[in-house]
């Protein structure tokens, strides 16, 4: 188990994915919506299934560190109790998704099998 790590700016570019189930949905696409209109940034697509290393329902929010110190405060207020994950953009997705791996809200376990070339699985978070 990890500790759940604050966001801090320390890369150039970010993906926060923003967690949901059916209950939330509505809120975390306002939630996104309002952060792609605030802000001017790239929001993906509301996925209502797991993807990829995700372990819940999720949207991507792309962001630079430019955003940061702006976005980061706004969805710790506005997230409502949701989860985030927040990772560092480096070109190596194993790294991005365990050492440069923050959270607001709860941790989640993430599976890391997808970026691994044997079938081990591995597991960040609780």
């Amino acid at each position: 188990m990890n500790v759940a790590r604050f966001p801090v700016n320390e890369h150039d570019k970010y993906h926060a994915h923003v967690y949901f189930d059916q209950d939330t949905v509505t809120f975390a696409t306002m939630l996104c919506e309002k952060a792609a209109n605030l802000f001017g940034l790239a929001v993906g697509r509301v996925h209502h299934r797991n993807i990829g290393p995700h372990p819940k329902w999720s949207c991507q929010i792309a962001f630079t560190s430019d955003d940061f110190d702006i976005l980061i405060p706004w969805l710790e207020r506005e997230r409502n109790g949701l989860t985030i994950f927040v990772h560092g953009i480096t070109g190596d997705n194993l790294k991005d998704h365990t050492e440069m791996a923050y959270w607001l809200g709860k941790t989640e376990e993430l599976n890391l099998a997808i970026f691994k070339t044997d079938s081990s699985l591995e597991v960040v978070g609780s």
